[in-house]
């Protein structure tokens, strides 16, 4: 155990990071949920990560503005497809999804084959290093954050499928590269599963707190016991899921 680890220089900029995630991805997931469209997440994320690796490929910086172009049109353009297959195949969405999420990670791993680092960038991408966030990468985040919800909730009757996507896009982009891709996921999915025999008025906020309690928790213990930090709070958001689940209203007598 590592107590003299646990600094709030550390955990207070990771956990700004994790709420800025679940701010967006809570209500995003419940009507991700609700389409039947729950690998969404995982496609986009990998679209964008794809886009991140190319631009690294051809000698860019990965944190550097080109390489966040190039991750946010990837996701777009993985937006634009998922517009189109859902018009004109509804039926399979869920299955087109999946073969563009398998798509994107097998063009990331031929991209970075002959990388020496590669590995090791395709890692952190995928696993996250969430304790490592500074307040400087917080601050266009939560910019962005504050713009995709306020239309999100201010107009989402009048989204339609693109803008439905093209939001997804954009809070997928910015999330996969503070937390990885399989946090990002967790954080989407988790909370809405979990909630989704609460009441209505009821189930964002208990989306919302299951999610922060999840990060405090899992990054506490993450730096106390000298853990990876991405992988345990995907665990603690799975656990608390589901006690959140059991003592929901559907399974009280």
């Amino acid at each position: 155990m590592n107590l003299d680890a646990l600094s709030l220089s550390i955990l207070i900029p990771a956990f700004l990071a994790g709420l800025l995630v679940l701010a967006t991805h809570v209500p995003l997931g419940m009507q991700v949920l609700a389409r039947g469209i729950v690998f969404i997440d995982l496609a986009i994320a990998q679209i964008a990560t794809l886009g991140v690796i190319a631009a690294d490929r051809v000698g860019f910086e990965p944190e550097g503005w080109v390489a966040q172009a190039a991750a946010v049109s990837a996701a777009l353009l993985g937006a634009l497809l998922l517009t189109w297959t859902e018009k004109r195949w509804p039926e399979i969405q869920e299955a087109l999804i999946g073969v563009l999420f398998v798509l994107g990670a097998s063009g990331g791993m031929l991209l970075v084959a002959n990388n020496p680092h590669g590995g090791e960038h395709l890692q952190d991408l995928l696993v996250g290093q969430i304790l490592w966030v500074s307040y400087a990468h917080l601050l266009p985040v939560a910019a962005l954050t504050a713009v995709i919800l306020a239309l999100w909730f201010g107009l989402r009757q009048r989204l339609g499928r693109f803008g439905f996507y093209g939001l997804f896009a954009f809070a997928v982009t910015a999330s996969v590269q503070l937390v990885g891709v399989y946090l990002v996921f967790a954080s989407l999915i988790v909370p809405a599963l979990a909630c989704r025999a609460y009441p209505s008025r009821l189930r964002l906020g208990a989306g919302y707190a299951l999610g922060a309690a999840s990060y405090l928790l899992g990054l506490g213990l993450s730096v106390m016991f000298d853990l990876p930090s991405g992988a345990l709070v995907v665990w603690t958001l799975a656990l608390a899921g589901i006690a959140v689940s059991a003592l929901g209203p559907a399974n009280k007598p």
